[in-house]
């Protein structure tokens, strides 16, 4: 089947399967809730024949399929969980449940991988084993290592990975890839601040976490500056500052919550290291003690050469040099398919939601109640699901 036939064919059952999309989106849940949605893809799956597991990582859905005497075996992965957020889109078939939303738009990721599941179990032309591996709680949950906890690559073993998401503000249905680090770690860190409380009027008699709050704050910025290097990334944000609650009190603690980001494994470790010490240095010089809880997050995405050099391949034959990106910008974002990418080679591709130029989608961010996912994009993102199946399990 030539390229320009497979488009037609997947264009052709689009309908179909935007249906499915919007039911998901209608029905969204969230991290280790996504009962409904993992019963819907498993049920499809075993009505095309695939073998079918459910359970892994709680609410985690693997289907398998085996065809001739092929050796290699596949894997692709899409995410399921949705986002405790209010939409606002006005959809016909926006959210049902109050305070929760596909606003990353993983109902479109299932839908493209289930789009594709369908055409490779009646037409697709591949020998070997392909692993479809339908992901939950990638929102902060780490759905990716829960699953990997459960054995997954150890009874679906894979001698490569593929994963895909959208992305707003890229004209709809471009494809972007990147050889090498592409998404940032994420570590999360909760510092409590304990000094001696008092009167507002007699601070000479106190130890104020506040001050000493305030001055941690502005140092935290000079690692950036001073300590990375300035051609590599890194973000520390202090997202949250708690202390007192009242004009004329000075608390005996504050509570600080920071985010932590970087693209190079070396960097994430000195930023530990250095934001422990800021922190105890600084609080120290006010007379407070500092009690810093480090959570690690998600793991620096890394895309292996050789399996991005395939997946760029499959991109130029489905849609044409105008419409890749060949080496795209890393980004700052973070997302668990990195555990996924730490045991198997593999690579994380992006799929333009629209650029907003009147087409009703793109200007609207991921993770904001007004998005939504572009539909025109199930065609073509199953599409390369399939090419890219056909191409790695050549018969």
């Amino acid at each position: 089947m030539t390229t320009a036939n497979l488009l037609d064919a997947l264009h052709q059952q689009a309908d179909e399967f935007i249906s499915l999309r919007r039911d998901i989106h209608h029905h969204p849940e969230l991290a280790f809730d996504e009962h409904r949605t993992s019963e819907l893809v498993a049920s499809k799956l075993k009505e095309w024949g695939y073998e079918v597991e459910r359970g892994l990582g709680g609410t985690g859905v693997v289907g398998r399929l085996r065809r001739g005497n092929g050796t290699r075996q596949l894997g692709l992965r899409a995410d399921m969980d949705a986002l405790p957020i209010d939409e606002a889109t006005g959809l016909a078939y926006a959210s049902s449940h109050q305070g929760v939303m596909h606003a990353c738009g993983h109902d479109g990721h299932t839908a493209m991988l289930l789009a594709a599941a369908h055409h490779l179990a009646h037409r697709g032309r591949f020998t070997g084993t392909l692993n479809l591996i339908f992901q939950p709680a990638e929102e902060g949950g780490g759905g990716a290592l829960r699953m990997m906890q459960d054995g997954l690559f150890d009874k679906y073993p894979c001698d490569a990975i593929f994963a895909m998401h959208n992305m707003p503000g890229t004209p709809q249905g471009r494809l972007v890839l990147r050889e090498g680090a592409a998404m940032a770690s994420s570590d999360y860190v909760t510092v409590t601040l304990t000094g001696i409380g008092g009167h507002g009027a007699l601070p000479h008699r106190t130890a104020d976490p506040i001050v000493a709050a305030a001055s941690i704050v502005m140092a935290l910025q000079t690692i950036v500056s001073r300590n990375i290097d300035p051609l590599q990334m890194a973000v520390v944000t202090v997202g949250a500052l708690h202390a007192g609650k009242a004009n004329n009190v000075i608390p005996q603690t504050a509570t600080m919550e920071l985010s932590v980001r970087a693209l190079d494994r070396e960097v994430r470790a000195l930023l530990e290291q250095r934001i422990k010490s800021v922190i105890t240095a600084q609080a120290e010089s006010f007379d407070v003690t500092a009690t810093i809880d480090w959570k690690p997050g998600y793991a620096v995405l890394v895309n292996t050469p050789e399996e991005t050099a395939f997946a760029r391949e499959v991109a130029l034959e489905l849609v044409g040099a105008d419409r890749v990106t060949l080496q795209g910008p890393a980004l700052s974002g973070s997302e668990d398919f990195a555990f996924m990418l730490e045991k198997v080679p593999g690579s994380y591709l992006l799929i333009g939601n629209g650029a907003g130029e009147g087409d009703g989608h793109g200007a609207c961010m991921v993770h904001n109640p007004g998005y939504d996912f572009n539909d025109a994009n199930v065609a073509i993102g199953s599409a390369y699901w399939v090419l890219l199946a056909e191409r790695f399990l050549a018969a």
